[in-house]
């Protein structure tokens, strides 16, 4: 009867904001703990990117769940709208990262590679269903 708990409006790529944001603190005090603050500030910065990345997406995953009325045409063009504009914003929150603020590379694209583990972990609850 009961299979876990139910998530009545939210979605896969909201859960995945969701963890990104919950992950962003344990992930930027492991790295303080381990390698000094620097490196905390470095993987919480590449948490927080892919949390800026995703949150593009779920902008747009809300935007084009308001207009059911779009045609496929449409949804795909948001589509391709939308991965291009993940992709400029990462690569620029990246050289802003790296070459404005100076953060150790290492540490910066562990929390990146860390947040995006979330996706991982969504499709795998998506396919014990």
């Amino acid at each position: 009867m009961f299979t876990g708990i139910r998530r009545i409006g939210i979605s896969g790529t909201q859960r995945v904001a969701l963890a990104q944001a919950g992950l962003a603190p344990i992930a930027a005090l492991t790295g303080w703990m381990v390698s000094g603050i620097g490196a905390g500030l470095a993987v919480l910065y590449g948490v927080l990117v892919a949390l800026a990345v995703s949150t593009v997406l779920v902008w747009r995953e809300r935007q084009a769940m308001q207009h059911p009325e779009w045609d496929q045409h449409r949804l795909f063009k948001l589509f391709i709208r939308a991965g291009v504009e993940r992709l400029v914003l990462l690569v620029g929150l990246l050289v802003l990262g790296l070459g404005v603020l100076k953060l150790s590379p290492l540490p910066m694209m562990l929390g990146l590679v860390l947040a995006q583990l979330a996706w991982l972990a969504a499709a795998a609850s998506r396919s014990n269903k």
